[in-house]
């Protein structure tokens, strides 16, 4: 069994489609919780329809390292998968993840987006750019045409990896002033203690879109955070890490 951890803020709609996809999608039944960062009542009518979730409410914006962090703290198995709210499952994903559960092993789930991507492993296919243009049957058969069970080197959400693990690392940095960089952070923090990061191409499709959502103002306050968000890493790691975009590497080799 797999506890699936989905932080959330104020995206119901796209959260609707997440829990749909995964509850339809899984051949077990596994543990899927909900962590909501703040925005309880936005999110209250879209977790009522799924009463299986495990809801977590944080009471207020904390941020999605806490969010994440307290899903995996709670979380009943030895397997956690990591999945944002904008992500939609493949058909038997959880099937198709099992093969590559083992310890000290980061499995990064590959993905399909609507819009060319910085990472090359990544499928390129517009099946849709928001939940209402989507449909979820579509999606499955083109996922199955694209899974296959080789794996190469990489880093990115969604991942999969042992729960005692992830503790072992300290989970997500909570002092980070934005999300933008802390799954960077963290994978860094795997690599160094010598887990292997591979890819699975399970395909997880992904809108990737939450900026484009943003208001004017919403966005230059983001920008600040990010800034700020990547001046801390640069300061954390002494310009000791680089993206390899061939293998999603995030470690400089003369650092290991």
């Amino acid at each position: 069994m797999i506890s699936v951890i989905i932080p959330t803020y104020k995206e119901p709609e796209y959260l609707d489609l997440c829990l749909k996809s995964a509850f339809e999608g899984q051949v077990n039944n596994n543990e899927i919780i909900v962590v909501v960062d703040g925005y309880y009542k936005l999110n209250k009518p879209i977790l009522d329809k799924y009463p299986k979730v495990n809801v977590l409410d944080l009471g207020s914006n904390q941020g999605l390292s806490v969010a994440t962090n307290w899903g995996v703290y709670n979380a009943s198995h030895e397997w956690i998968l990591v999945v944002n709210d904008d992500n939609v499952f493949p058909r038997n994903w959880d099937y198709k993840l099992n093969q590559f559960k083992q310890k000290g092993v980061v499995v990064s789930a590959n993905q399909i987006e609507p819009n060319p991507s910085m990472f090359p492993q990544f499928i390129i296919k517009d099946l849709g750019k928001s939940p209402e243009e989507f449909d979820l049957k579509t999606y499955w058969d083109f996922e199955d045409t694209q899974y296959k069970q080789a794996e190469l080197n990489g880093s990115t959400l969604p991942f999969m990896m042992n729960k005692y693990d992830y503790l072992a690392v300290g989970g997500w940095d909570v002092m980070y002033p934005s999300p933008h960089v802390v799954d960077w952070d963290f994978f860094l923090k795997c690599e160094y203690v010598g887990y292997s990061m591979k890819r699975a191409y399970v395909n997880f499709y992904h809108f990737a879109g939450a900026a484009t959502r943003k208001t004017r103002e919403q966005s230059a306050e983001s920008t600040l955070k990010e800034q700020a968000a990547h001046q801390f890493f640069t300061t954390k790691w002494d310009n000791k890490a680089e993206h390899n975009i061939e293998t999603n590497s995030k470690l400089l080799s003369k650092f290991k």
